[in-house]
């Protein structure tokens, strides 16, 4: 209680609708750490994963934040990692079971589970289903099995292959990703892998760039990958041969037929909130005068024993300050080709758009933004060249 009052007391915004609310839940085990991976994410040859442990901290984790979104109906739900389907279909079963008991899901509510190819992972799709999941991501990355290598995978060509065959078997609307501009990589493998997805008819393909981000293998051995104009060439071809597939391009990495957009993120990316559960999840809440951001305790087995003892494993907590919420929503809100209701905005920040117009001027000047009286979004141009879009918005020095 103590807590919910904090968050609602007089602050300087004011949110006259909260927005809409999804959970994110952490599994942070996996086979290998990928090379070019930084997220939260720990090998679990050396020990079998603690399934039942985590399951019951992660309900102590979600009953310790119930006060701060009572009320509230949750749009969504995603299971990340790490590598969520090397949890049992059982363990997942509890896991859905338990939000489903302790959170007012909409009736139709998405609940994503991530998943790798691995041959024993896709063998457990169909169970995975059975226990409340509705939408798979699969993270086939390349169909190259050198590139595969280069890229610390554990799965190759065949498994991936067969892995998105049983996901499309088994449900309704999933989601398979690729990453570009590979170590190794030239045009000619980039379409062979577009081919070979595409082919297979997914109803939505996120393609990602491959970036070599601080605190990773890569970053500390930079591997040789393709230059600034083959990978521009290469996001040239990706859109080409998705629109070719009746694949829509709706946010900048995404594309998906009719229907099939992933709720879950476009609700990050229309800076809705998110409660975040599981050991170095993030998660954003909005009050009537204040947006929080929070992070828990990032080690897992730290984590488990916070839990376990009664703690709480919460690690950070802040308001996001007032100057630097025009830019958190412009960096989520660009990333949509169609862009945000002005609105929106308004109603999300708790801001007059006046906090945005200077950005605004100057990216309509430079033909990176285009707007009429009550919605903006990026121009051809501002979709290529994102980050200088987004960069317009930064808060002022000081």
């Amino acid at each position: 209680m103590a807590d919910l009052l904090h968050h609602t007391r007089p602050g300087t915004l004011n949110l006259s609708v909260l927005p809409p609310l999804s959970l994110y839940v952490h599994l942070p085990w996996c086979l290998k750490k990928c090379p070019y991976c930084d997220f939260n994410s720990h090998e679990s040859r050396d020990s079998a994963v603690p399934e039942q442990r985590y399951i019951a901290a992660l309900m102590a984790d979600l009953e310790s934040a119930l006060p701060l979104v009572w009320g509230r109906s949750v749009m969504s739900v995603f299971i990340g990692g790490g590598t969520p389907s090397l949890f049992s279909p059982a363990a997942i079963e509890n896991l859905v079971g338990g939000i489903r008991a302790r959170l007012k899901l909409q009736p139709d509510a998405e609940i994503t589970l991530e998943a790798n190819p691995g041959t024993f992972e896709k063998d457990r799709f169909r169970a995975f289903r059975a226990a409340g999941v509705t939408r798979l991501s699969v993270g086939v990355q390349s169909f190259n099995d050198a590139h595969l290598k280069a890229l610390g995978r554990v799965h190759d060509r065949a498994q991936a292959l067969a892995a998105v065959a049983e996901a499309a078997s088994a449900f309704e609307t999933f989601n398979l990703d690729l990453m570009y501009a590979l170590p190794g990589q030239s045009l000619a493998d980039l379409a062979q892998d577009l081919d070979t997805a595409l082919a297979l008819q997914p109803p939505h393909l996120s393609v990602y760039h491959l970036t070599l981000e601080p605190n990773t293998y890569f970053a500390k051995f930079p591997p040789v990958v393709p230059d600034e104009d083959t990978a521009y060439e290469m996001l040239d071809l990706i859109s080409e041969r998705t629109a070719q597939q009746g694949l829509n391009r709706y946010e900048v990495s995404a594309y998906a037929k009719p229907g099939h957009g992933c709720w879950h993120n476009q609700n990050y990316w229309q800076f809705g909130d998110y409660l975040g559960i599981g050991a170095g999840a993030h998660g954003k809440i909005s009050f009537a005068h204040r947006v929080v951001r929070q992070v828990k305790v990032r080690d897992p087995m730290a984590y488990l024993q916070k839990l376990e003892s009664g703690e709480s494993a919460l690690a950070q907590e802040h308001d996001v300050a007032r100057r630097e919420l025009p830019f958190e929503f412009m960096l989520n809100a660009l990333r949509l080709r169609e862009g945000f209701a002005l609105q929106d905005f308004m109603a999300r920040t708790g801001l007059p758009l006046s906090a945005i117009e200077a950005g605004m001027q100057a990216a309509e000047a430079k033909g990176l933004l285009e707007r009429s009286w009550e919605r903006v979004k990026p121009t051809e141009r501002g979709f290529d060249f994102l980050s200088d879009l987004q960069a317009l918005f930064l808060p002022p020095a000081g």
